[in-house]
């Protein structure tokens, strides 16, 4: 719960400081400016990598291979996406890192390892819908579903 307080107060309030540390430094409008330019290249950019990573999915799965970035990578694209969408430096810094491939191979990576040793405590179980899908391996008696522990 602490961090939902930091996301939802914490970083905000970080990126109103941010903001008037910079409109002290170069005015009001130019702060705007800022704002209204990085909003419009990182819809740009969003947009156009957006578009990239739908295709080379497509493509791969048209190909009868897996696609390189699979779905971790598009989900990184869209949470991208969002940050952008927030107005302030810090997410765009943040919304921009993750459009761009090598970083977000980076993020990607950074995610993986978390989800692993999530799973590797027990503090999230994977569960696989349909008949068809691939199971991962479990030990005796352990449940194929998703659960993730509340009190995190």
């Amino acid at each position: 719960m602490l961090w939902l307080l930091l996301l939802f107060v914490g970083v905000p309030a970080l990126e109103l400081a941010v903001l008037i540390a910079i409109g002290r430094e170069v005015g009001l409008l130019a702060t705007l400016g800022l704002l209204l330019a990085s909003g419009f290249v990182g819809s740009w950019l969003a947009r156009r990598e957006g578009t990239r990573a739908l295709r080379a999915y497509q493509t791969a799965l048209a190909e009868g291979r897996a696609p390189e970035e699979g779905v971790l990578g598009g989900l990184l694209v869209f949470a991208g996406c969002c940050l952008l969408v927030a107005p302030g430096v810090i997410t765009d810094v943040v919304g921009l890192g993750l459009l761009f491939r090598p970083t977000r191979r980076m993020a990607a990576g950074l995610v993986r390892r978390w989800l692993a040793r999530r799973m590797a405590s027990g503090q999230l179980h994977v569960m696989i819908l349909g008949g068809d899908a691939p199971r991962p391996q479990h030990g005796a008696g352990t449940p194929d579903f998703i659960d993730v522990d509340p009190g995190d």
